[in-house]
């Protein structure tokens, strides 16, 4: 079956069993997974345990950090901790500018905690705010909702940017510095517009039963509620601890590692030839097949051997076309028939490997064994989807285990190099998210000495929900799985290679991603599972020339789960209830707000893209 066709029945299964049967995420993702899995090529079975296995991959990648995220949150908010930021944000900016201050409390606690629980601990203080001003309820409100709903969507540990930073093999610092980014005008445009529905709309403020709208003691005054509250929060520094700590961490790992891949270590220079006239013989032998290989390739991007004497131009141009073949994808060097014979059989390396270490651990037989090894194990992964720093470091090594004598041998772990390895270590988002949650767990013990039993009480009640989402997102990476298993990510490549290369195809693939998350989002009304689901969808999808990074793909999507809330939404009825505004007034300040969140996000999404394409 045509692997299109494959794609329009898993999509058909989806939306049909979750739109119009309503059935659960979880179980619909499941079962269409298991569709694909039937009509893609495979032995019979395999076809119901490769569903499973992914799923398992998937759990295995995301579930430890949508579980810790769930404490955290739980516990921020148990602990206090949510409270003194918000404090903070009121105390520097003042009652003049409140509603910059939710919406930047907003836009910081929707980070670690559910945007309903933000909106459940700031809604409170706008009433109050409210009581003292006598205006502005709405502004206040809304500007709740865009810094909540923005962080929401598009920075991780939140689930739903989580879930997509796994599915499409996103860096998580990247994720959360380019979400956070882009998320920034977003926010302000999506307060802007919070401002401009406080003016046009005659929206009254209605209070809950038991608290008069004027009148009465200090409830009014909301400097006086926020002393009174002070006396039992902790300090700030601490508040923002297990927010901050986990970013530092993981952008910590990032900034090292992009250090560490600009250094280039495998690129050659003209000095790491040590012997040119046996570089063009062996080139130019036609009993070699690796390096009639390596020479087709280098054809390939116009160059040509030079015939006469080795002048500096001429040794430049080798090392510069050897440089550019060792990073291309378009012209990849390896080609495992042309160089059968020259990487040796595992095991065989193994066992020499073994040898030489007995006899001398330090020879350069030794070194070089130990780098047979190390680039058989790189060439099992799919040089395609290598990044840069990956390839050239194959490639590298491939050549010089080809003409051995002819390049020096490289060295890969540069002082840059052991420090973003140390770094991937503490910078493991699930490292990094677990000392958070130690971190909150002792804030929520030092403010509120609970018992062990009601410790352990809200540990659970926070696992009760990150349960769920860790369910639906390994099911999501199952279905995306299988789709790849039947061929679509090929058949879109080659159909964007024939009609306009990458840069069409990062395009069309950023509107089709904003667009079936928008869609996905009106049918079904869950922003998260609207991201777990289309990126599940998208990661088969996307070419290796994509043109840009694919964390715009994932914020693209997040965009797009913005569009269109309305009465399917949960977040809708949240704003509603405690907002105490009716379906048609919310559908009037609510809806649009969040469309202008997703537009300018989308938009942000696309300048930077090509203003800064981050490959």
């Amino acid at each position: 079956m045509h692997p299109l066709l494959i794609l329009a029945i898993g999509i058909a299964s989806i939306l049909g069993l979750i739109l119009i049967l309503r059935v659960n995420a979880f179980l619909a993702l499941t079962i269409s997974a298991i569709v694909v899995s039937l009509l893609a090529p495979g032995a019979p079975n395999e076809q119901i345990a490769r569903v499973a296995t992914e799923f398992g991959k998937a759990a295995g990648n995301i579930g430890i950090v949508i579980a810790l995220a769930a404490i955290i949150g739980e516990c921020m908010m148990a602990s206090g901790a949510a409270d003194r930021i918000v404090q903070a944000f009121l105390k520097v900016l003042g009652e003049r500018r409140a509603s910059w201050a939710l919406m930047g409390s907003g836009y910081v606690l929707a980070v670690p905690v559910f945007f309903d629980t933000v909106f459940y601990l700031l809604v409170p203080l706008a009433r109050s705010l409210y009581r003292k001003t006598n205006k502005n309820y709405l502004l206040y409100i809304l500007a709740i909702s865009a810094g909540g709903a923005i962080t929401h969507t598009l920075v991780p540990p939140t689930p739903g940017p989580l879930v997509m930073a796994s599915t499409l093999g996103i860096d998580v610092g990247v994720m959360i510095l380019v979400g956070g980014l882009i998320a920034i005008p977003a926010a302000i445009a999506g307060l802007m517009m919070a401002r401009w529905l406080d003016v046009k709309l005659d929206i009254p403020f209605r209070d809950t039963p038991t608290v008069p709208v004027e009148g009465g003691p200090d409830s009014a005054d909301a400097a006086a509620e926020l002393a009174k509250k002070d006396k039992g929060l902790p300090p700030l520094w601490l508040s923002l601890m297990p927010v901050v700590l986990p970013v530092l961490m993981i952008s910590a790992n990032t900034a090292l590692t992009t250090i560490a891949n600009s250094e280039h270590a495998p690129r050659l220079a003209v000095s790491d030839v040590n012997d040119w006239d046996t570089l063009r013989s062996n080139l130019t032998d036609p009993k070699s097949p690796a390096a009639t290989r390596v020479a087709e390739t280098l054809k390939a991007t116009e160059f040509s051997i030079p015939t006469g004497e080795w002048g500096d131009a001429e040794k430049q141009s080798v090392i510069n076309a050897l440089n550019v073949v060792m990073v291309s994808k378009s012209h990849l060097l390896y080609d495992n028939v042309a160089f059968d014979g020259v990487v040796e059989k595992r095991w065989k390396i193994e066992g020499n490997l073994k040898q030489a270490k007995e006899a001398d651990p330090n020879s350069a037989a030794t070194a070089q064994l130990q780098r047979q090894l190390d680039l058989d194990t790189r060439l099992q992964d799919d040089m395609k989807k290598m990044q840069p720093h990956e390839l050239e470091r194959a490639n590298r090594t491939l050549l010089e285990v080809t003409f051995p004598g002819v390049f020096k041998l490289h060295e890969w772990n540069t002082p840059a190099r052991k420090a973003a390895d140390w770094s991937a270590l503490f910078g493991n988002a699930n490292f990094a998210l677990l000392l958070s949650t130690i971190l909150a767990m002792y804030l929520f013990y030092r403010q509120k000495s609970p018992t062990l039993d009601q410790l352990t009480a809200t540990v659970e009640a926070s696992l009760m929900s990150g349960g769920t989402i860790i369910l639906i997102t390994a099911a999501g990476g199952a279905f995306g799985a299988m789709l790849k298993v039947a061929g679509i990510g090929d058949t879109i490549q080659k159909h964007f290679e024939s009609s306009g290369g990458a840069g069409q195809a990062g395009l069309v693939l950023l509107l089709l991603a904003y667009g079936v998350a928008a869609l996905m989002k009106v049918a079904q009304g869950s922003s998260t599972t609207a991201m777990i689901v289309v990126s599940g969808m998208l990661a088969s999808m996307i070419p290796v020339n994509l043109g840009f990074h694919p964390v715009y793909i994932a914020t693209a999507i997040g965009a797009g789960s913005l569009m269109g809330s309305w009465m399917n939404d949960s977040g809708f009825w949240i704003f509603a209830k405690m907002g105490r505004l009716t379906e048609a007034e919310s559908l009037k300040s609510w809806t649009p707000m969040l469309a202008v969140l997703s537009a300018v996000s989308f938009v942000s999404t696309v300048i930077l893209s090509f203003v800064l394409p981050l490959v």
